[in-house]
């Protein structure tokens, strides 16, 4: 008797990682090198200077987000590869113990005690140390840290979300430079949040509101501190 052929399905939470790194780093490109523009353009910049800034934001940006990317997630790896090593030496030094505290895992999972000792039995016959990351300290494949990729992800988003605006400086006149940056700002802003709660599974609506909500404060906080400053001067 064949065994049935196994359901593919296809879950959102493999991709957490580049999700986030991706749209972090595209908000942030395209708040900050916008509240950027706003600004230099409010203090009484030409636009010349504001187009030299705001490339210098993008470089600077995408440089500091690949580098605090890659600490960031180097860290965790380093903390899951440290918590697998004291997992091994655990395994080694005291099997039956560890059985034991897999077992009970399981139990408190629902299982009755003989079950739930003849999985954990047979679980680390197959692959003790995965058994143990797996189900007590809570590690997954689909989510494990990946330093380079997150770094990668995070300075090409940035550069994506600081082009946006950037692209608006170029094409508006200097009369009307703060009106189109800002106005097209959110419209990217809302059109990440959208795209990006679509991708993960949530609703569009809330994760449009909440990223064009903050970057509208970020903007004019930065515009208004840009006018105030360039009225001083």
């Amino acid at each position: 008797m064949t065994a049935a052929p196994r359901r593919t399905e296809n879950h959102r939470n493999a991709r957490i990682g580049w999700l986030r790194a991706a749209v972090l780093g595209a908000n942030d490109g395209i708040v900050s090198t916008a509240s950027l523009v706003l600004g230099v353009a409010a203090a009484g910049a030409d636009q010349r200077t504001v187009l030299l800034t705001s490339v210098s934001g993008l470089i600077a940006g995408a440089m500091s987000m690949a580098a605090g990317e890659f600490v960031s997630v180097h860290s965790q790896q380093d903390a899951e590869v440290a918590d697998l090593m004291r997992e091994h030496a655990e395994l080694e030094a005291d099997p039956e113990g560890e059985r034991r505290e897999l077992a009970a895992i399981y139990v408190g999972r629902g299982l009755d005690w003989p079950l739930a000792d003849q999985v954990a039995a047979q679980l680390m016959a197959q692959d003790a140390i995965g058994a143990h990351a797996r189900d007590e300290l809570g590690f997954s494949p689909a989510n494990a840290p990946r330093p380079t990729q997150a770094a990668l992800a995070s300075a090409a988003s940035f550069s994506v979300g600081a082009a946006l605006p950037i692209a608006i400086v170029l094409m508006a006149t200097p009369a009307h430079l703060v009106l189109w940056v800002s106005i097209a700002s959110l419209a990217f802003l809302a059109g990440l949040g959208a795209v990006s709660a679509e991708i993960g599974g949530a609703p569009m609506g809330g994760g449009a509101w909440r990223v064009t909500f903050w970057g509208a404060i970020a903007m004019a906080v930065t515009a208004a501190a840009g006018a105030l400053f360039g009225a001083v001067a």
